[in-house]
């Protein structure tokens, strides 16, 4: 058996070339960082260094659950990831189906590179645009409120209005760059299908629901099964950019609170327990929502 593997190896030694520079990298960036979540369950101290600190088990883990934080980072996580899942999920699968029945080239293609392009403006370019935009004094909201007689409020510094301006502005940014996955899986359908629905008489909306869409569901549960698998992750530079103390009430996640406890506060252990704890709910996530997507649909990751 080993024989034969080596044969193997040997005969595509290319193609094991090519696997060792991703290998080496989710070695040296995932695998091995894994050791230092060992102090999660010490209080480390710099000087002893990470085997030298003492063991305390679950302290920090309970010192977190017992926190009058606790309730609060959570349901904040959650509602903006689930807030962002329920309008990003379906934006980019809409787009593309929309991309598709277009007809016009030209027409696509702009659309297309118009609905693209966000996705290449950084984070702290776009929190800047969101910022001066929102602005009560030179911002297009601040105008359009005067144009109504309105009275000048600033939209960032309204904890409701937080995770609306954050989603949307994610929706705005990625949901063209995620049609492209979809619009792919369009690409890959079967023409004759589409020609065996012309000939029996279906309408455009017909063959979108028949064709269109069984077509996207083995991406779409992929794609659904790694965004639930992420649910409690929150894209900390973000969040962290367009926080402020008016808004601290419904902006203040689980990424943004470990950043201030770990690394501002020094407070290593503590914060390693509420992240070693945040990896543990997003993998029983991953599990559960997998497990489920193979039942139901017969698609999942593994």
């Amino acid at each position: 058996m080993c024989s034969m593997v080596l044969k193997n190896m040997q005969r595509h030694w290319q193609l094991y070339l090519l696997v060792v520079l991703p290998l080496l990298y989710l070695l040296v960036f995932k695998y091995i960082p894994m050791f230092g979540a060992q102090i999660a369950f010490k209080d480390y101290n710099v000087v002893k260094g990470m085997l030298g600190s003492p063991w305390v088990g679950l302290k920090y883990f309970q010192q977190f659950f017992n926190s009058p934080n606790f309730g609060t980072l959570i349901k904040n996580t959650l509602f903006l990831n689930l807030f962002a899942l329920l309008i990003g999920f379906p934006a980019p699968i809409i787009l593309a189906l929309a991309l598709n029945e277009i007809r016009q080239g030209f027409f696509k293609r702009a659309v297309q590179m118009v609905t693209y392009a966000p996705y290449f403006i950084s984070t702290v370019v776009m929190v800047s645009m969101i910022i001066i935009f929102l602005s009560p004094r030179v911002g297009i909201a601040g105008t359009v409120l005067k144009a109504f007689h309105m009275e000048d409020v600033n939209l960032l510094g309204i904890p409701e209005y937080f995770r609306s301006i954050y989603v949307w502005s994610d929706v705005w940014q990625n949901t063209g760059y995620g049609a492209i996955i979809y619009m792919a899986a369009l690409a890959g359908i079967n023409p004759q299908l589409y020609e065996a629905a012309k000939v029996d008489g279906a309408s455009r909306l017909q063959k979108m629901i028949h064709i269109d869409i069984p077509g996207l569901m083995p991406t779409a549960v992929i794609l659904l099964i790694l965004n639930v698998g992420q649910l409690m992750n929150v894209g900390f530079e973000k969040v962290f950019l367009m926080q402020n103390p008016l808004n601290v009430s419904t902006s203040e996640v689980i990424s943004t609170y470990v950043y201030k406890i770990g690394l501002l506060g020094a407070n290593f252990s503590f914060s390693s327990a509420i992240g070693l704890f945040n990896s543990v709910i997003n993998l029983a996530l991953l599990l559960i929502v997998n497990f489920a997507a193979r039942k139901i649909s017969s698609n999942s990751l593994w």
